[in-house]
């Protein structure tokens, strides 16, 4: 009996770590702007095909962003660089059986980027109750700035100190309130 209940409390940790550490497969910006290219759903496709987000792989495909991958140390081109990829791309280095048929790395920093990969979550069934979203990967950032300065920080090499607020406003893109 006691023996059970030691191996229950044991194996309880490691599957909620599990739990935690699912993977889920990314579906790209086509599958996600299937339900978020309307007004009613707040034009989320359209804000991303007009930011710069959308154009974040296309930098590293430049000679500037070569130049600074070299300057830095790099060997290889910034489009091939895993440094500069972490900021400029969603899935580069993902297993490939996460990565759905119509998933481009070459969109930049997509959807998936900040909401998590959406195979799981994308069905209107499941993003109708939040709490499902979350549970099946849908990710929510409640304070943006931890999200965001992940990426947005001193050690870029091309980094500008802007205002988070006042970029945000050009990037934010909720369901309106019906």
């Amino acid at each position: 009996m006691y023996f059970r209940i030691f191996i229950a409390l044991i194996s309880l940790p490691i599957f909620i770590i599990s739990a935690q550490t699912e993977q889920h497969g990314f579906i790209g910006t086509s599958a996600c702007g299937m339900c978020h290219k309307s007004e009613k759903q707040g034009s989320q496709l359209s804000i991303w095909q007009n930011s710069k987000h959308a154009q974040a792989y296309q930098t590293l495909q430049t000679e500037k962003a070569d130049q600074i991958a070299k300057e830095k140390g790099f060997t290889t081109k910034a489009v091939e660089t895993p440094e500069c990829l972490k900021c400029h791309a969603s899935g580069y280095n993902v297993d490939a059986k996460f990565i759905g048929e119509k998933f481009k790395v070459s969109e930049g920093v997509q959807c998936e980027t900040c909401h998590g990969a959406g195979a799981d979550y994308k069905s209107k069934k499941v993003m109708e109750n939040r709490a499902d979203a979350i549970a099946n990967g849908l990710i929510v950032h409640e304070n943006i700035e931890d999200f965001c300065i992940g990426c947005h920080n001193a050690e870029s090499p091309t980094y500008v100190d802007f205002k988070l607020e006042a970029m945000w406003e050009k990037i934010k893109h909720p369901v309106p309130k019906q």
